[in-house]
């Protein structure tokens, strides 16, 4: 067989089922009626994967290393990671919505690689002396893994400011998702609780009390509800200008919150071990552990940024909008540390365009 056809068919089969597959979930969640959508947009991203894959084993057998030496190779890997850790959120979450957010990420990955990068960037060479190591595929893989989990955790928080747009959603609770949002007017969510009477502050009810009125329905997967005003408001108009999320769009953004945290909270790990894997592999290359290179630098910042989320929920206690402000800066800084590094400017790590 030979590989190289049957590579650039795969690059492009990859394409084109993404590009179906966005359509998918973008349709389905437009029109939620149509509730067998979704399945097909989980299949879509799952055979989207196993293309992937098998293009990489094919790049792997052709060269006979493992395929991370060029930018077309990392951005089918990359594609590969976000696929994989979306199926993993959607079985987290039990929620098809999360491919509204990953779909277009790795659509749009997939096109550069495969219809914008020249024909010459998409061949396989001979590795460099640098590169021809055991620690290529022990340290880049797991960087590019770590790339992946975390552009998917934070395109989950960007997602989450989106449905809480005009809301000054603030989560008060666990960073689990076991506490209640507060939103601008004062009324907060929580799953075991509801609305015992609007006015002042009140005993909170639990859910299967017979007394007080039910703001949320229950669903599948547990009850959610509105409570009682926490803190007073201001006037009976704040009540009315600004008008609390629907039930949908608040159990939205609590999936997409709890999830993304999940997520950040697995590639985080993924980010440390491959920046002490990288360490111990520039010490035997160079004879130095840091260099300070740019890649490295930069590599640094993402962990800080990460590091900063990670400790805001867990130790500070922050939920909601704050935090996901922070992983949606993180998302930057992802791509700045993985692409944008090798565009501006020349280090250690620069090897044809990657790294």
């Amino acid at each position: 067989m030979d590989l190289v056809a049957l590579q650039n068919g795969l690059d492009n089969i990859s394409f084109a089922v993404l590009l179906v597959t966005m359509l998918i979930y973008w349709v389905g969640a437009a029109f939620p009626s149509l509730t067998y959508l979704p399945a097909f947009g989980t299949a879509g991203m799952a055979i989207a994967n196993l293309c992937i894959a098998a293009l990489l084993g094919a790049r792997w057998l052709e060269a006979g290393y493992f395929p991370l030496s060029n930018l077309y190779e990392s951005l089918f890997f990359l594609t590969w990671g976000i696929t994989t850790i979306h199926l993993l959120a959607e079985t987290m979450s039990r929620s098809r919505l999360v491919g509204v957010a990953t779909a277009p990420v790795a659509m749009g990955i997939t096109a550069f690689a495969a219809l914008t990068l020249p024909d010459d960037m998409q061949q396989s060479a001979p590795l460099v002396p640098a590169l021809k190591s055991n620690w290529l595929m022990m340290h880049v893989s797991v960087m590019m893994l770590s790339y992946a989990t975390l552009m998917v955790g934070s395109v989950l928080a960007i997602a989450f400011l989106v449905v809480t747009r005009g809301q000054n959603v603030e989560l008060r609770g666990s960073s689990v998702g076991t506490g209640g949002y507060r939103t601008k007017n004062g009324l907060v969510t929580h799953p075991n609780y509801r609305l015992q009477r609007h006015g002042e502050e009140s005993e909170l009810q639990p859910q299967n009390s017979s007394t007080g009125v039910s703001f949320l329905e229950s669903n599948g997967a547990g009850s959610t509800a509105v409570l009682n005003r926490i803190a007073p408001v201001s006037s009976e108009s704040e009540l009315s200008s600004t008008p609390p999320l629907s039930p949908q769009r608040l159990n939205l953004a609590d999936t997409l919150d709890n999830i993304s945290y999940r997520i950040i909270g697995l590639g985080f790990p993924l980010l440390t071990i491959g920046i002490i894997a990288g360490a111990v592999w520039a010490n035997e290359a160079w004879g130095s552990y840091w260099s300070w290179d740019p890649k490295e630098t930069w590599a640094l910042i993402t962990w800080l940024v990460f590091a900063a989320y990670l400790h805001a929920r867990i130790t500070r206690g922050w939920q909601g909008r704050r935090p996901a402000i922070l992983a949606a800066t993180g998302f930057m800084v992802v791509w700045i540390c993985y692409l944008g590094v090798n565009l501006l400017g020349k280090g250690l790590h620069s090897y044809g365009w990657f790294f």
